[in-house]
């Protein structure tokens, strides 16, 4: 591109995140009735084909073609991935669902760190195409990995299993996901058979479209949507993409430029290991949410005054601290933000329309970013640190939207969560729980030559308590 303009700068990263907006909005309407593994799998190919035309690119044309295409595809599995398996509230133990589904934000901040790294190393390749074709490159092999994950190894979402009538298929994959997380085998049978008097409950509340959401769960549907959308309001991608241009404002310059990214990245990735790790399901949601925003606009106001003060400055101490303030923008972003709104989004709709609250919210994360992203280099050239201001503002309005609105769900199942919310709470009985039982003994004592009076028995003796 030799010297592009500033507006075809803001393409390259615009481009993919308009892809991105359009797969988050189309699994609305597949990943429900494809199902969210299959519907993972033809992504994984989408975004293989994409990341290869984006590394054979014979043109400008043809690479801003690839981007959108595997735009496409990340927006529509970082969309159905909060919904699935490790990086799914619909899988995931209540009192560890933080933890399971925080992963999800982890491989977001793994794959900042390890593409900043990648770029620092494509430049000490010989100077021509090869700088930037091979880390392209490095992409295609990730899609054929998750391709081959979810064919062998990871199952399908039990909740959905069990609302197209793949009942048995739904409890061995919720048996086997949910493994020893319990503390017995009554406590797992009861948690399952809540599930499914939910979804029983739930499907004389069948929503079929965007304007019957709204009009049925309008505070819920706006939270969840909200939670995601004010991420690419604290300026995470616009720092992100842009941060070298911080860099060489602040008088950096070549490789240096590079190597604080790659700093970036890994103080990101470490942030968000501690927090997801040891924090989110002992601290609370609501606590990180609050906490995260408000350091983001105390953050975003130090890095505006500090870059505006110290950018044509000879005093290379008061840079240190300007680009210190890039890195605590980081931590606190990655540490309290990253993982926390990915799983508070889908964890706070109940599930006939969570895939499609989801999509909503990432949606709208993508167009916000479009915006944001595209503007980048053409703000910060005619504005420059002023630019920050805008994401101070932001943060903290949802500050305050967040302090009356943002409820705790620590500990609490997705159908507890619901009551929250004044969602009637469907009760598990002692007979829900002895049915399920009965018939598995049966079951047992046939194959095992037992007989129906110990069968009886053994019910009994759970019923008084022994």
């Amino acid at each position: 591109m030799k010297n592009p303009n500033p507006a075809l700068v803001g393409a390259v990263p615009g481009v993919y995140i308009a892809g991105e907006a359009a797969g988050a909005l189309f699994q609305v309407f597949v990943s429900d009735w494809l199902g969210r593994k299959r519907f993972m799998m033809v992504l994984c190919v989408i975004v293989t084909v994409g990341s290869a035309l984006q590394t054979g690119a014979p043109n400008f044309a043809a690479f801003l073609v690839g981007r959108v295409i595997a735009g496409f595809a990340v927006g529509g599995l970082i969309a159905c991935v909060v919904l699935f398996n490790t990086a799914s509230s619909e899988i995931s133990p209540p009192h560890a669902r933080g933890l399971v589904t925080g992963i999800s934000g982890i491989g977001i901040s793994l794959g900042t760190m390890v593409s900043n790294w990648i770029g620092l190393g494509g430049a000490y390749a010989p100077y021509g195409q090869i700088q930037w074709r091979l880390p392209l490159g490095l992409q295609i092999p990730w899609g054929i990995f998750l391709f081959l994950a979810l064919l062998f190894v990871l199952p399908e979402s039990p909740r959905w299993l069990y609302r197209h009538g793949h009942e048995e298929e739904a409890r061995k994959a919720f048996i086997s996901i949910h493994g020893g997380s319990f503390g017995s085998d009554r406590e797992a049978e009861a948690e399952f058979i809540l599930m499914t008097k939910v979804i029983e409950a739930e499907r004389s509340q069948e929503v079929d479209s965007v304007r019957e959401i709204f009009a049925r769960y309008p505070k819920r549907t706006i939270i969840s949507m909200a939670s995601q959308t004010m991420t690419s309001l604290t300026g995470v991608n616009v720092i992100q993409y842009y941060q070298t241009i911080l860099y060489k404002a602040l008088g950096m310059t070549g490789n240096n430029i590079l190597l604080l990214a790659g700093v970036y990245g890994t103080v990101a990735l470490i942030a968000n290991v501690l927090t997801t790790w040891f924090i989110c399901d002992r601290f609370g949601r609501r606590p990180m949410l609050l906490l995260g925003l408000l350091s983001v606009v105390i953050v975003d106001a130090y890095n505006a005054i500090m870059t505006d003060v110290f950018a044509t400055s000879s005093n290379n101490v008061a840079k240190g601290f300007a680009i210190l303030g890039i890195y605590l923008f980081v931590t606190c972003y990655y540490g309290l933000l990253n993982s926390t709104t990915w799983l508070y989004a889908p964890e706070i709709v109940p599930l006939p329309i969570r895939s499609k609250v989801t999509a909503l919210g990432a949606f709208t994360h993508f167009v916000v970013n479009v915006g944001l992203t595209e503007a980048g280099p053409s703000a910060f050239q005619n504005i420059g640190a002023n630019y920050y201001w805008v994401f101070v503002g932001s943060s903290a309005f949802f500050l305050v939207f967040g302090w009356f609105y943002f409820k705790e769900t620590k500990d609490l199942t997705l159908e507890q969560i619901a009551k929250q919310f004044g969602d009637d709470l469907v009760p598990v009985t002692e007979e829900d729980i002895r049915k399920l039982e009965t018939e598995e003994n049966k079951g047992d004592a046939s194959s095992a030559g037992g007989s129906a009076e110990k069968q009886q028995a053994e019910i009994e003796h759970v019923e008084n308590g022994v």
